[in-house]
């Protein structure tokens, strides 16, 4: 599945949860979605790319340990569904979205936190989804840049 669609898949399910489990769930989901793309990036993107695409990888890699998550049967992963990634821009605009909105519903979740271990792992959780983020904004600096600098090329 192109991976514009599993991140609106993923965007639209972290809107409908409601309850903390369901919330850290799909968290969890966005962020394994975001270190499957780093990867991808990482292994056949613009070369540009590869490094931020890493970081990306590593960072949601830390996001993907969020409390409480329940347990996932080996196919339930979105990210496993990612085969294509078409538009590299119009993914990662939608990745940068999708981890804004997952920081944010951290946020809820930390808030009404019924312990203190709960609350700092989110915390760490929502670092990990801003830092991811900074990565995918670092990626589209890049491409735009990239963008800019191919019509010189093709005219020179």
């Amino acid at each position: 599945m192109d991976a514009v669609r599993l991140i609106l898949a993923s965007r639209r399910a972290l809107a409908g949860s409601g309850e903390a489990l369901v919330i850290l769930a799909e968290v969890w989901q966005a962020q394994a979605l975001a270190q499957a793309v780093g990867s991808r990036l990482a292994v056949s993107g613009p070369p540009e790319l590869r490094g931020e695409a890493l970081g990306l990888t590593e960072l949601a890699g830390r996001g993907c340990g969020v409390p409480a998550v329940p347990d996932l049967d080996p196919g339930d992963p979105r990210a496993a569904r990612l085969t294509e990634l078409d538009d590299i821009r119009q993914t990662l605009l939608c990745l940068d979205v999708l981890l804004g909105e997952a920081g944010i519903a951290l946020v809820g979740v930390a808030s009404a936190a019924p312990d203190e271990a709960t609350y700092w792992q989110c915390v760490e959780a929502i670092d990990a989804a801003d830092e991811s983020r900074d990565r995918v904004r670092e990626m589209l600096r890049k491409l735009a840049a990239r963008e800019e600098a191919l019509p010189e090329r093709e005219a020179g």
